[in-house]
């Protein structure tokens, strides 16, 4: 067995929010109070950027109480950020860590913070510093590789499906004066946020009806046709596109140039829905609203999924285990189990496979028009979302037959 290291353990938060993050920052600090071996449990304060202002805190202070709630609080109690680390902030982090004698670093993130995890293991062997590292999973865009889902990913899918169905029975209601409802989600490069749409789906009536996502390159002419076809059919239409949706040539549908680009080269980009609400208007002739639900889709308690924060906090739990044996280098997976039922274990996987890499939709979760999801993706991510949608209801409308006379 590897040799247990004597210091402290450190952890902080990183990237979006979500809502079941600080489920497994609960799950690594009970974990890790568990152990009297460690020497202390310390939190950063807006992650490495904090770290390097010197902003660390007690975590071993914190009530038992305090821990409970917050495993249901949605956002990042210990403060987030969008850091890049430049050369030499990884000595200094180094060096921090020395000085706070923490051998243990456990940063919860999606993609950016593997790949700062992944730099600081490596810094801190070429300063010759006994550190291990080990990454938590969170990202609602879900594409992070190696893992079959990511924390954060059940809970916004459940939150955009529920909603779609709302601005849904909201359109059908409104179908004679505004027919056409575009609905914006997260995603990044990947569209699993957007697929998720169609998980509270049960009839060919309900929303949503068409799915465009990054995946696949958008056809603004089909687009139309997609529109033209299912408004002839349902009367109405709503449609769910990933914000970063491009055309046949690479171009963001709704503008190339980002307002605003952060410290890792993500771009922030013009709303592709608005754009599509003209082009719909101006060509179809029918008038169209977009609703963008913004930041509050990846943290909404109010539609958490239960299966969700249930795995945020083992994965929390188990970063500390496989960092107490002896792993580094390395982030917590979730496996799932074949079977007819639901089952996940835990693993993990080297920092260098997973840094500055996305899993994209696969294919066969898409439809051959490239409009829609198959049954394939409603399996796979069905499980993740904690159960059923709220049970809706349409009336039967029976007709009154006959002539109204006047009095």
């Amino acid at each position: 067995m590897t040799e247990l290291l004597r210091g402290k353990l450190l952890v902080g938060q990183s990237g979006g929010c979500t809502a079941v993050i600080n489920s497994s920052l609960v799950g690594v600090v009970e974990e890790a109070l568990s152990h009297k071996e460690l020497q202390g449990v310390l939190g950063a304060l807006h992650g490495v950027q904090g770290l390097l202002q010197g902003q660390i805190v007690d975590l071993g202070r914190e009530a038992r109480s305090t821990l409970k709630r917050l495993r249901r609080t949605p956002s990042a109690a210990l403060g987030s950020c969008r850091y890049k680390l430049e050369e030499g902030d990884l000595e200094q982090l180094v060096q921090l860590f020395r000085r706070h004698d923490v051998r243990y670093f456990v940063y919860i993130g999606g993609n950016d913070s593997a790949d700062t995890s992944h730099r600081l293991a490596l810094a801190a062997a070429d300063i010759g510093y006994d550190l291990r590292v080990f990454a938590v999973p969170k990202t609602i865009d879900n594409d992070l590789p190696f893992t079959d889902h990511c924390p954060g990913y059940g809970s916004i899918a459940r939150f955009v499906a529920q909603s779609t169905q709302d601005a849904g029975l909201d359109t059908e209601a409104m179908k004679q004066y505004d027919p056409v409802k575009i609905i914006e989600v997260m995603g990044r490069n990947a569209g699993w946020v957007a697929a998720g749409s169609a998980l509270a789906k049960k009839s060919e009536q309900d929303a949503p009806h068409l799915i465009y996502v990054p995946e696949l390159p958008f056809d603004e002419q089909r687009f139309l046709e997609d529109v033209r076809r299912m408004h002839q059919a349902v009367g109405y239409v709503v449609v769910v596109v990933s914000e970063t949706i491009r055309d046949g040539k690479g171009q963001r549908v709704g503008g190339e140039s980002p307002y605003f680009v952060d410290s890792f080269g993500h771009g922030y980009y013009e709303s592709p829905a608005a754009h599509l609400c003209k082009v719909v208007t101006r060509e179809l002739g029918l008038r169209a609203r977009f609703d963008k639900p913004g930041t509050i889709q990846r943290m909404s308690m109010a539609l958490a999924s239960p299966v969700d924060l249930d795995e945020a906090y083992l994965v929390g739990k188990m970063a500390v285990r496989y960092i107490l044996e002896g792993r580094s280098d390395h982030m917590v997976t979730l496996l799932r189990e074949p079977g007819p039922d639901y089952r996940c274990t835990t693993g993990s996987v080297p920092l260098a496979e997973i840094a500055n890499v996305e899993k994209r939709l696969p294919a066969e979760f898409l439809s051959a028009e490239g409009n829609f999801v198959t049954p394939a993706f409603l399996e796979y991510a069905t499980p993740l979302v904690g159960g059923a949608f709220l049970p809706y209801a349409r009336l039967e409308k029976h007709r009154v037959t006959g002539s109204v006379t006047g009095l």
